[in-house]
């Protein structure tokens, strides 16, 4: 998608970014990064040495799911900023729905606000981002 996309102020955008998150995905995911930290990968180690009640997703994972809807929609390559603020873990089996929505254009560029809820409404990841745009 070229910067010549147009939004306003206002506009929402909502996507499911996973159904029913998957171990195996959890894991998939420490051997792309390189992040085998123990809380995802070793459910022994997540229950009895870190007293969690199992492995959860990598912060980074939930980052990226949320970051989709924002690159699917202005695409990824007028993305100029993207942060997120970790508010909850994620666990197997969550289903993830992201909300993104413009909060202000000016001189080409789209601030936006991103909010990524699991099944139950609390929120996990909360953040910002900024694009060109037509």
């Amino acid at each position: 998608m070229t910067a010549t996309h147009t939004v306003t102020v206002g506009e929402v955008r909502e996507a499911v970014v996973v159904d029913n998150l998957s171990r195996t995905r959890i894991v998939q995911y420490a051997g792309a990064s390189g992040d085998y930290n123990p809380l995802h990968t070793d459910e022994r180690f997540a229950r009895e040495v870190a007293g969690y009640p199992g492995v959860f997703a990598h912060g980074m994972l939930t980052m990226g799911l949320t970051g989709r809807v924002l690159s699917d929609w202005v695409g990824e390559e007028n993305l100029l900023s993207y942060g997120v603020r970790f508010t909850a873990q994620v666990w197997p089996g969550d289903t993830l729905t992201t909300t993104a929505t413009v909060t202000s254009v000016a001189d080409g560029v789209a601030g936006f606000e991103l909010v990524t809820k699991n099944q139950s409404g609390a929120t996990v990841v909360s953040g910002t981002a900024t694009a060109k745009v037509g």
